[in-house]
């Protein structure tokens, strides 16, 4: 992820603009390092420093930057495949035609949403941690009552319910997208087929189902386990819980592979850094 701010920095350096591909892959890149930064820094004082997580505002501060790059991760990586969606697919409509032309001036306000939603979200996740913070200290020196507890069940229910819509209104939009993209694919691959253009077309449209596909199987299974990491029973079974942030932990830094060797430019700079690499006197040492 680090890799691919620093190779569109470059380039918007140089060029003095982005597209709105790049835009899009700039802000996915930067929330998915820092998600993975602050999820470091978490995991890391919960082994070592456990303490630490109990001083205000600490674990309340963690919790809502991760949470804040987290949902926006999930959100730009919708944009990401609508995008693909708008600009690859072709159907005959004057509102898809409509939305083809006027998706670049969109994308930078369909980014700020999707970044004042994770805010939201964020503040949310602050919310829940602040309360479970205050109540985890209450019950060291007195029991709860059964109307309070009542009470917290009705608020974290509240708090789960809008941290759930922000995944759910997203993984919707992955999935729509990505069946109006295969679609609209299936249909041009027939029109090949049909009318016996070349092979280099055809592949390259296979190319692109594939990668659609892909990206799909590997949301609707982030998607799985961000559902069972908000189940409360889920988290006492070990074994599930460790899969479950195995993947969440992994999946920002493959879907972004994935992202690099389907990116021509991304792929040329990948190549060209490593070949330096190779060369270079330090490693060949």
């Amino acid at each position: 992820n680090a890799f691919i701010v620093c190779v569109l920095c470059i380039g918007w350096v140089r060029k003095k603009t982005l597209n709105s591909n790049e835009k899009i892959l700039q802000l996915l890149g930067c929330s998915r390092f820092w998600y993975l930064c602050f999820s470091w820094v978490y995991c890391s004082l919960s082994i070592t420093y456990p303490n630490h997580l109990y001083v205000q505002p600490t674990c309340q501060l963690i919790v809502f930057f991760q949470s804040f790059f987290n949902c926006s991760n999930l959100w730009v990586s919708a944009c990401l495949c609508v995008f693909y969606c708008i600009k690859i697919a072709n159907f005959r409509n004057s509102f898809f035609n409509y939305l083809k032309v006027k998706i670049d001036r969109m994308v930078p306000w369909v980014l700020l949403a999707s970044v004042l939603s994770a805010s939201a979200i964020g503040i949310v996740a602050y919310d829940m941690a602040d309360t479970e913070l205050i109540n985890s200290q209450n019950s060291t020196g007195q029991g709860h009552s059964s109307k309070e507890s009542g009470h917290m069940d009705e608020n974290f229910f509240q708090t789960y319910f809008i941290y759930g819509f922000g995944f759910v209104t997203s993984f919707i939009a992955v999935i729509c997208s990505a069946l109006f993209l295969l679609f609209s694919l299936w249909r041009h691959k027939s029109k090949i087929l049909k009318n016996s253009m070349n092979s280099v077309s055809m592949d390259a449209h296979i190319k692109a189902m594939k990668s659609v596909l892909s990206f799909l199987i590997m949301y609707s299974i982030n998607f799985i386990f961000l559902i069972l990491t908000l189940i409360p029973s889920t988290k006492e079974e070990n074994h599930v819980a460790f899969l479950s942030l195995l993947y969440l932990y992994a999946f920002p830094g493959v879907h972004s592979l994935l992202l690099i060797f389907s990116n021509p430019n991304l792929e040329k700079a990948l190549i060209i850094w490593l070949l330096s690499c190779v060369k270079c006197k330090v490693c060949m040492r």
